[in-house]
């Protein structure tokens, strides 16, 4: 099973990431390389990546389960202005060249948001933009399936796969949110067949990584809130399911689900019970108990 969580990128940089989810009892993680609200970077110190690689491969942890993710504020749909859109393009450009340097071979963009201009329009500029970032031989892009908030791009199947379509290089894949799949209309509880259609409209070659998140929302709100496994609408069976389905096997899945009380993380008790294959009945309280 290879389930892990987001972890901070901090002074220790990769290191720090490393020791974090392990502590956490994961085998896999995701991280950003500076703060997701903005785009200011620290240089990489080489030593502590290496310290870092040691400390994976001591742990078994394969590189390729751990994956970077770019800012959220980037947004490849809109070109309406021009310096801002070749910005993001620029900044994605260097996020990539930092993941190659940590020697992590995925990163995961959100496709990026319409605001005033033709939808259409805006899946063919995130291909624009894309064919301006992907090297063939590089890091890997994996666009996220969205909720639908707002202008959102990528919200559906369909959608993913203009943006697919438009992409020259064949170095681009998908990540899968079970939050945002079921805000975005797509039922979890009936996974079977939603994968079914993933393989259908995009191949599901093209996933190598699922984010597992409960939701606040009932499935087709459009709202993208993320809640802690079992808590939500979708449920921990069906969340148990995806972990455990033999065609994604292979897939890191990693959980984004909310601090308890916006202070403790829920991760070391949400991958017991998810590698257990039972709900915990007192996960709160037991994940407060813990950190007071």
């Amino acid at each position: 099973m290879i389930l892990g969580c987001h972890v901070n990128f901090t002074n220790e940089q990769l290191l720090g990431s490393t020791k974090q989810a392990l502590s956490y009892g994961a085998n896999a993680f995701m991280f950003y390389t500076g703060a997701p609200q903005n785009t200011m970077r620290k240089s990489l110190d080489m030593d502590l990546t290496k310290q870092a690689w040691s400390l994976m491969k001591e742990n078994h942890i394969d590189l390729k389960h751990v994956i970077c993710h770019a800012p959220y504020i980037v947004n490849l749909a809109n070109n309406k202005e021009e310096e801002k859109w070749q910005f993001s393009i620029h900044f994605l450009k260097q996020e990539l060249k930092r993941c190659k340097e940590l020697g992590v071979s995925y990163i995961v963009v959100h496709p990026g948001s319409a605001v005033g201009i033709e939808r259409e329009t805006a899946l063919q500029t995130i291909s624009k933009a894309l064919n301006c970032i992907i090297e063939e031989d590089g890091v890997m892009i994996l666009l996220e399936t969205m909720a639908g908030k707002g202008t959102e791009c990528g919200s559906s199947l369909e959608e993913i796969k203009v943006i697919l379509d438009g992409v020259e290089s064949k170095n681009i894949g998908v990540c899968l949110d079970t939050c945002h799949l079921n805000d975005a209309g797509y039922s979890i509880q009936e996974f079977d067949l939603l994968l079914d259609e993933v393989e259908k409209v995009i191949g599901l070659e093209k996933v190598h990584c699922v984010h597992l998140n409960d939701s606040k929302n009932p499935m087709g709100a459009h709202k993208d809130r993320h809640e802690n496994i079992g808590l939500g609408t979708i449920g921990f069976s069906a969340l148990s399911y995806v972990v455990q389905h033999e065609k994604l096997k292979d897939v890191p899945k990693i959980l984004e689900t909310p601090y308890v009380e916006r202070a403790y993380p829920p991760y070391q008790f949400e991958i017991e019970s998810l590698k257990a294959g039972h709900e915990n009945p007192h996960l709160l309280s037991d994940i407060m108990n813990f950190y007071k």
